[in-house]
């Protein structure tokens, strides 16, 4: 393959051009690289290097003004509102101010690139807001006034402006074009080099001025790289402005036309490939590159395309490891890099402007990992010591002064971090500055481990420097969030260059970089409607009629520059796939392209079509199985001298998966803050006020005089028991205001149907609150090893001489929830059984101790159930309406539940059955 830059230097030597005096104009800085490598080939003795400039630097070079920053322009351009804004008016603060200026400048830039006349068309603009201003009123309001002398001052605002910008010597990019088209003619003049303008399409008028001015006094050359296929159909885009080129520039009417070609009808194995989503897109050109370099190891000749620029870091990630050699000309975006979620979660903290700070923000920012590394000393890792503290006390809303006691040795830290900035962007900028010099000192303690995270140090102490440096000019910044509005303009913008050889092995970049550039195999990404072309858009004050009665370019011509770069891709090109996502999307682009519609039409080419989706395998569900090794059997015998418990049996019955986890490997579930009192605190909370009340009266009978005196003490123990398992959660306001009332009300309320019972003339004497029962042994038939249970009580009472086993429960238990039909279910069920399962282990591990009192009878006081009192267990001789219930608890029902029991605790311990996963 001949690349159309080399076929440019076989031209000019054919012509006996010197090339090393010739200057190079092309439409990127990258073209000049791969122009001097075709030079190097095709020269046969050593020889100077020619200039090689791209147009935006021939353009600068000519206009004698250097090219500003975006940020910078925006803070020049808040001056000069500024000035003539109306003193009796209040400004718009800076960061409303940017949201239209930047499109204002924008059209600046286009009319000042197309060398609009721009008294004409501001004063064109100002009358049609005078004509779609529409009022049934007589006189025009302070608004509409304000508003049309806006638009009548925009003639103004330019003058004042681009002045402003030329006495300091800069200006934007359409400034820089309408300076070199004036100053063409006396460059022209008095130049003696010979220009050769190469690879240019779109063209504006600055540009063709200064291209025909040089043509005319034969100080320039011109090649277009121009298909016959294109250029000779009337009505295909991608030969539009080279055909309007031909027609109407006046020097080709006496001089050749260089040059058309017929590259595009030469035979190509082209396959368009339909794939979902944009993630498969990546993994998809991971694996035609594996392919290739099984014939290519090199990938020479090879560019991977992005259409969506998005799409870098996926195919970065997705480049196989056969790919030896990679250059990547696009950048990396810096807003992707770690160190930008640092300063975007900074500027959300301080933003709130509050002197407490939620623990999660506070959590995101300590575990950064640019940060947890400077909360370490030798012997602590502070970081870790703050998300413990912050979790084990509970704490939702912290001070600095809270996180200074915490991590006292990292004052000056914590202070860059959670300072007052008291809304001063300079505080902020800082203290981003000096953060960045605590990071950078931490990450040269391993420079060589390091290298990239400096990198991205650098590149961000050099983007807060620099906005440091223009509010120090221009003090517009007054609040964090014009600050960091400037922040993310600047950050969205703003690469780290990779390092990498430009003219070796797999080239990966973005459809712009392509121009002039050849390849032999070319994969396209994104080729959907919406992403290319980009389709409408109006980023623009100029309304549409507007711009085509002034020839400025319009989404049609946008669309037109597109179609061109990605047919000159295609025109040398021997193998192309053109990848589109098959999934339609209105965010990230629509349905294919037209461009594939067109291929499809052209019918030049075989082209091979295929959808690719990924194989997804059919993967059975499988129940996680945990066998019973000999080492889970040895902790089980622990667990049981130990005791089990009520709850991890019934947990076993539940799910034995858990029961592994919990019990045998002690993995438990991950402590949070409780934003909002959890149901267990409440429960907590409830038990243990109620333990204060009854534990003092102990062997003694209930009086309604003691139900008084609790009712006095409801608030003052509550709130005791609330500071005790809340830590320093607040629970002064909102949602936990609310649980905090509940809670008293659920003690009122027990104590008030307590009071109830004893005035129907009841008797209650209270046996044994909180009483706990440790290793209570259990035979079990088989096991020649002790097996024991244990628990504690809520109440044991006697009420009229009959023994009551009483189980608090703070949620809502009805009568079914405690009846039992068949013994055997009651390992088997855990949401039907597990509440009676709970109540006769206790009833169990009282009569093995021998303080069980018959008659007995066991069930649950539910706060949420209480009109329903006592809920007794009962055994019933079937299911329905009509079935008989005992309520009572004699020997005959603790010996059919001790078999039960032994049954599942003989399950247990069978190395046979593994522990396995219930379905949920």
């Amino acid at each position: 393959m001949t690349t159309f830059i080399a076929e440019v230097l076989l031209d000019l030597r054919a012509k006996g051009f010197n090339l090393s005096e010739l200057t190079f104009i092309l439409p990127s800085k990258r073209a000049g690289t791969f122009l001097k490598h075709e030079l190097s080939l095709l020269a046969n003795t050593t020889l100077f290097a020619p200039e090689t400039l791209s147009i935006e630097e021939f353009v600068a070079d000519l206009s004698g003004l250097t090219p500003a920053t975006n940020t910078e322009l925006l803070f020049h351009f808040y001056n000069t509102y500024l000035d003539l804004h109306d003193k009796a008016v209040k400004p718009e603060p800076f960061e409303s101010f940017s949201k239209w200026a930047q499109i204002l400048l924008q059209d600046f830039n286009e009319i000042d690139r197309y060398l609009i006349p721009q008294k004409k068309i501001f004063d064109y603009l100002g009358d049609i807001q005078e004509l779609s201003h529409w009022s049934l009123e007589p006189e025009k309001t302070e608004f509409v006034q304000n508003y049309l002398s806006f638009w009548n001052s925009l003639h103004t605002y330019y003058n004042h402006y681009t002045t402003n910008l030329l006495q300091q010597g800069i200006g934007y990019q359409g400034l820089l074009y309408r300076k070199a088209s004036e100053n063409i003619q006396n460059y022209s003049g008095s130049t003696k080099k010979t220009h050769i303008f190469l690879g240019f399409n779109a063209l504006n008028t600055a540009e063709e001025n200064i291209i025909q001015t040089l043509l005319k006094s034969e100080h320039a050359h011109i090649y277009w790289d121009i298909d016959k296929t294109f250029i000779e159909n009337p009505i295909h885009d991608a030969g539009l402005f080279t055909r309007e080129h031909k027609a109407n520039w006046k020097y080709f009417k006496n001089h050749p036309f260089n040059w058309i070609t017929t590259n595009y009808s030469a035979p190509k194995n082209m396959s368009l490939i339909g794939i979902p989503k944009t993630i498969g897109q990546a993994k998809y050109i991971g694996t035609i590159l594996k392919q290739l370099s099984k014939t290519n190891p090199n990938l020479a000749n090879t560019a991977v395309v992005l259409g969506d620029e998005n799409l870098l870091i996926p195919v970065l990630n997705s480049i196989p490891k056969e790919v030896k050699a990679l250059n990547v000309t696009m950048g990396f975006p810096l807003k992707s890099i770690p160190l930008a979620t640092l300063f975007e979660s900074l500027f959300d903290l301080h933003k709130k402007n509050k002197t407490r700070f939620y623990y999660k923000d506070i959590i995101t920012i300590v575990s950064h990992q640019f940060i947890r590394p400077l909360l370490q000393s030798e012997t602590k890792d502070y970081a870790s010591i703050i998300l413990n503290s912050i979790k084990t006390n509970n704490l939702v809303f912290l001070n600095k002064e809270d996180l200074f006691d915490i991590a006292s040795p990292f004052k000056k830290i914590l202070e860059l971090l959670f300072g007052n900035w008291h809304n001063n962007p300079n505080k902020a900028l800082e203290s981003f500055i000096k953060l960045i010099t605590a990071i950078k000192t931490n990450l040269n303690t391993n420079k060589d481990a390091n290298v990239l995270a400096l990198e991205y140090a650098f590149k961000f102490n050099e983007l807060f420097n620099n906005i440091k440096r223009l509010n120090s000019v221009y003090p517009h910044l007054n609040s964090l969030h014009s600050l960091h509005q400037v922040y993310k303009e600047l950050l969205s913008s703003e690469t780290l260059d990779f390092q990498g050889e430009p003219l070796q092995g797999l080239q990966v970049m973005g459809m712009l970089e392509s121009r002039v550039l050849d390849f032999e195999t070319v994969i396209l990404s994104s080729v959907n409607e919406g992403i290319l072309p980009a389709g409408k858009s109006n980023n623009s004050f100029i309304p549409f009629d507007v711009k085509l009665e002034n020839k400025l370019p319009t989404y049609k011509e946008k669309d037109a520059v597109y179609t061109y770069h990605f047919y000159r891709l295609l025109q040398r090109a021997k193998q192309i796939f053109i990848l589109y996502n098959t999934e339609a999307d209105a965010l990230t682009g629509g349905e294919k392209s037209r461009f594939i519609t067109q291929l499809e039409l052209e019918n030049i080419h075989h082209i091979t079509h295929k959808i690719a989706t990924p194989t997804v395998p059919v993967i059975p569900q499988k129940l996680n199985t945990i066998q019973k090794t000999p080492a889970v059997i040895n902790r089980l015998k622990a667990i049981a001298e130990k005791g089990f418990s009520p709850s991890s049996l019934s947990n076993y019955v539940r799910n034995p998966i858990d029961f592994y986890y919990d019990k045998v490997l002690h993995i438990k579930t991950s402590e949070e803050v409780e934003e909002t009192v959890a149901a267990n605190t409440l429960g907590t909370v409830v038990h243990n006020t109620l333990e204060d009340f009854y534990k003092p009266l102990e062997g003694q009978f209930l009086t309604e005089s003691h139900i008084k005196t609790m009712e006095t003490n409801i608030p003052e123990r509550v709130a005791h028991h609330f500071k005790s398992e809340y830590k320093k959660g607040d629970f002064s306001s909102g949602k936990n205001l609310i649980i905090f009332e509940i809670a008293k009300r659920y003690v009122s309320n027990f104590l008030k149907s307590e009071l109830k019972v004893l005035s129907s003339g009841n008797e209650i004497k209270i046996i044994a609150i909180e009483s706990e029962f440790k290793q209570i042994p259990i035979a079990i038939p088989g096991l020649a090893f002790p097996v024991t249970i244990g628990g504690k009580v809520d109440r044991v009472d006697e009420c009229n001489g009959i023994t009551r086993i009483i189980d608090y429960k703070t949620g809502k238990v009805e009568q079914n929830n405690v009846e039992l039909v068949n013994w055997d279910d009651l390992n088997t069920d855990y949401k039907k059984y597990s509440k009676p399962f709970q109540i006769l282990c206790y009833a169990y591990m009282m009569q093995s101790n021998k303080t069980l009192n018959f008659p007995v009878e066991a069930g649950i006081i539910s706060f949420k159930n209480l009109n329903s009192g006592f809920l007794k267990f009962a055994k019933k001789d079937k299911n329905g309406a009509g079935a008989k219930k005992d309520f009572s608890i004699s020997n005959d029902t603790i010996e059919a539940f001790k078999i039960q029991l032994q049954h599942l605790i003989t399950e247990i311990f069978n190395p046979e059955i593994p522990f396995i996963e219930k379905e949920v």
